[in-house]
């Protein structure tokens, strides 16, 4: 009896296993029994069908065939798709192999669910082909559940989305109706242009059933809509793996970990959203590693890991994306898609997403940075940690650096640098690939835009030089279609590369459109404009050469903007205040002169004679001048730029006016303006009248919450913040970047040996305050202090000042990643590294007590020398 039935235990589990198999078979096949590329194993990982190795996807959303971005083309009357190529081939050049982007059903759906066949469907298959054609992976989010006029007012669609919000969509069963009906219509569409359905495209590898949607009501109405989408889409023949938000409403993280899906999705803004400016200072540790709640959730378990959007939003500076990606891996993250790519007909503006700015040919430094993040997020091991900040901007083959400004990768056979480096090559010898922006070991260039050297074989290398790239105003301040935010300049510049496999004297050859140009090297250098050039070794053949190392990339490809402004731009930043007696360097970039044009700084210490110094220029549009110590006595500089193109044709910043300002008629005033200190006068750190772009925690955004009053000096106002309830982090406070301020003073810092702050506490008791200052290497330094109901100035000596934490602010979205950071290794308080001030009452844990109002208001906080 026993042997029967260990024979009968047998087959079952003989039967099982040959129905595992059959449904991990049907996993990775439609339908009509084509390859559709990967599977999710049992412990949550996706994979490869063939090989069963690890599946990895990074690259970005791209919003073309809808909403704004299809909107803003029309209105360039833009080809959409020689845009759609163009972009697409910038992808490949970065090295990307994923796209993602939730698709604006509202622009393709009627208002019960019927799929419209229209120009913005029509678009997208046209995207998905040509991303195809470069072997990248897509990943479709089918509803977006919003209206598609953002950045411009919504305009009235058929689609179900204008009739249901997000919560609705969710809840309602009409809704649950016709999302049912547009999932089974949008699945079983043909692309025309691919002739196959999403299923049986094996570049398609997955699908997420929609984009951040908001749950309410009983958890078990938000698990039976995911199951009822999920068999909307099953019910099409669909076998590919579905992933569900899991971050939008984590609340519901677990109605939704117990619904038939395959994986979660997650998004990631550390920084925020739409700071209206650029943001200054390290967020290196913002960015230190991805929390994620949900781990104690036992569904959770065996569920593949996606991000389905991130950015550092408001940051230009170009470190931030291998950080992320990083920490992704750390995570357990296979899928990473950036959001949004910038298309290059309207990235001079960058009006698409004013938070985000992204594109290769205007923010050169973030693109190679990006396709630096996809080699992290490629190599480095899933589960892999580094562990914390500082140490972790050194892994791998990468490096990281907020001073200098720096993303790297520096392997056996691939060397990219999104700035200048001084990092020699591993082995120059093996280099096979090169990306950069800037000087290096191996290539020397002073042009600003971006630059790839790919070996092809022995003695034979692809050059392809992107235009310089200029940034002459604020990308993330409030945008506008007629408002240029960067520059593009087609200018000839030196280059000089010195690659062993080369030698010293080598052809180059044109190979792009109309690139009639050749030249030979001499010493490795040569002149270069934007363009594709063929390097081949003195006596080599170039004849016939093998272009595979390419990969989708073919030999004589070449996109980039041409200028299409030709006025003259200026930026320029004014330092705060200055020293007395000491000569400083005022530096302007400008665009749209040329070698003859005469750049002059025109300066005033109030004395009533105006001094003019002529500027020079040091690099490609950047021009320096030096203010004479004469002129620097303890009051007030004033000063214009003012550019001559020709002869009595005049331009005159801040402000870009035009007409000679020496002329009896010329009625335009305006000037930049610096203090310039006393010998034993302060530095200001903060001054609520003037120092109004702070970050807040929290929010605090009722009237009665966050104030600028007057107090009983006329002309000054004083910062007030109250609530009536503490966060759950139990601390109040604000921060400031105050590098700025500073910079101008830094021969001086290490004379300063206390700070003073003039506050009070807007309650009757004593409130324990923390002023905390956060150097560039997210180091923190806290003193702590009393309030009370006086306004005074307290004296708070450097000395007192000991290692600390500080609150990550702007605060990420999600909210759910950590609140404060603290470096691991601190030195001694340095003035001079000091980024960013930090005003705190409350302690981490602390909770309110009943009626007791909290806050406390902030007149100013400056250095002083001790008399």
């Amino acid at each position: 009896m026993m042997k029967h039935i260990t024979r009968f235990t047998q087959k079952l589990m003989l039967l099982g296993a040959l129905l595992c198999l059959a449904n991990t078979t049907l996993l990775a096949q439609g339908k009509s029994g084509v390859y559709s590329g990967v599977y999710i194993d049992k412990k949550g990982v996706m994979r490869w069908q063939k090989g069963n190795k690890e599946a990895n996807f990074f690259g970005v959303n791209y919003t073309v065939p809808f909403a704004y971005g299809y909107r803003s083309h029309k209105a360039l009357g833009a080809d959409l798709e020689k845009a759609i190529d163009q972009d697409v081939y910038h992808f490949a050049r970065m090295g990307i192999d994923a796209f993602r982007v939730h698709v604006w059903d509202t622009e393709i759906s009627d208002s019960v669910g019927n799929l419209l066949e229209n120009e913005h469907l029509r678009l997208f298959d046209y995207l998905v082909a040509k991303l195809k054609e470069r072997n990248i992976k897509i990943l479709v989010t089918p509803i977006a559940y919003w209206g598609s006029g953002y950045p411009e007012p919504d305009v009235k669609t058929a689609g179900f989305s204008s009739i249901y919000n997000k919560q609705q969509a969710v809840t309602e069963e009409k809704a649950f109706l016709a999302q049912e009906r547009y999932l089974q219509q949008f699945f079983q569409h043909v692309n025309p242009y691919t002739k196959t359905t999403y299923q049986d495209d094996p570049d398609i590898i997955a699908a997420e059933i929609n984009n951040e949607p908001k749950h309410s009501g009983p958890k078990a109405r938000a698990t039976e809509y995911v199951n009822r989408m999920v068999k909307a889409v099953r019910g099409t023949g669909w076998t590919k793996p579905i992933f569900y938000n899991i971050s939008e409403s984590p609340t519901y993280a677990d109605a939704v970990a117990k619904a038939n899906i395959d994986g979660v999705s997650f998004q990631w803004y550390p920084t925020g959203l739409v700071a209206n400016r650029t943001l200054q200072g390290n967020y290196l540790p913002h960015v230190d590693k991805y929390r994620i709640p949900f781990d104690t959730i036992p569904q959770f378990a065996g569920k593949a890991r996606m991000v389905y959007e991130f950015d550092a939003g408001d940051i230009l500076e170009p470190y931030m994306y291998p950080a992320m990606a990083r920490s992704f891996r750390g995570a357990g993250f296979q899928w990473a898609t950036q959001f949004a790519y910038d298309p290059l007909a309207t990235a001079y503006g960058n009006t698409e997403y004013q938070t985000h700015y992204l594109n290769l040919a205007y923010t050169p430094s973030k693109a190679v940075s990006l396709m630096i993040a996809s080699e992290v997020f490629h190599r480095v091991p899933l589960l892999k940690s580094y562990g914390t900040f500082p140490a972790d901007t050194v892994f791998d083959v990468f490096r990281l650096s907020h001073q200098q400004g720096l993303s790297e990768m520096n392997s056996q056979d691939k060397f990219y640098y999104s700035n200048t480096t001084s990092t020699k090559p591993a082995n120059l010898s093996k280099l096979t690939k090169l990306a950069g922006v800037g000087n290096s070991a191996v290539v020397k260039y002073s042009g600003t835009g971006a630059y790839f050297i790919d070996k092809l074989e022995n003695g034979v290398w692809r050059l392809e030089v992107m235009p310089d790239a200029i940034h002459v105003r604020d990308p993330f301040a409030k945008a506008s279609p007629n408002k240029v935010v960067t520059r593009i300049q087609w200018q000839e510049h030196p280059m000089e590369i010195n690659l062993p496999d080369l030698g010293a004297a080598f052809s180059v050859q044109g190979l792009n459109n109309g690139n009639t140009y050749t030249a030979s090297a001499s010493k490795g250098s040569f002149q270069v404009q934007p363009g594709v050039y063929l390097l081949s070794k003195s006596g080599q053949n170039a004849k016939n050469v093998k272009t595979t190392a390419l990969g989708s990339i073919k030999l004589q490809e070449f996109v980039a903007p041409k200028p299409n402004y030709t006025q003259v731009d200026l930026l320029h930043n004014p330092l705060a205040e200055v020293t007395a007696g000491k000569p400083y360097n005022v530096e302007a970039t400008i665009v749209g002169v040329d070698a003859a044009a005469k750049v002059s700084l025109v300066a005033n210490n109030l004395s009533g004679v105006w001094k003019t110094v002529q500027m020079q220029q040091v690099r490609p549009y950047v021009y320096q001048a030096e203010l004479p110590a004469d002129l620097l006595t303890p009051g007030l500089i004033k000063y214009k730029i003012v550019v001559e193109k020709t002869q009595n044709d005049f331009v005159s910043f801040p402000g870009g006016h035009k007409g000679n300002p020496w002329a009896w008629d010329y009625t335009q005033n305006e000037t930049w303006q610096t203090f310039v200190a006393s010998e034993n006068g302060g530095v200001e750190l903060f001054n609520a009248t003037k120092d109004q772009n702070i970050f807040v925690y929290p929010n605090l955004w009722r009237s009665n919450e966050r104030q600028y009053i007057t107090g009983e000096n006329a002309g000054q106002l004083i910062l007030r913040l109250a609530t009536e309830e503490l966060p759950e982090e139990g601390v109040v406070g604000w921060q400031s970047y105050v590098g700025d301020k500073l910079i101008g003073r830094h021969s001086e810092l290490p004379q300063f040996d206390k700070l003073v702050i003039r506050a009070r506490a807007i309650s009757s008791s004593q409130e324990q305050a923390k002023v905390t200052l956060i150097t560039d290497d997210a180091s923190a330094y806290t003193a702590t202090l009393t309030l009370n109901g006086e306004l005074q100035d307290i004296e708070v000596p450097i000395s007192s000042f000991s290692p600390s934490s500080f609150i990550l602010l702007p605060r990420p979205y999600p909210g759910f990643h950590p609140f404060s950071f603290k470096a691991g290794k601190l030195e001694d308080l340095d003035l001079k590294e000091v980024e960013k001030l930090e005003v705190t009452i409350g302690e981490e844990g602390s909770s309110s007590e009943g009626s007791k109002v909290y806050g406390f208001e902030v007149e100013r906080v400056w250095l002083e020398k001790s008399k």
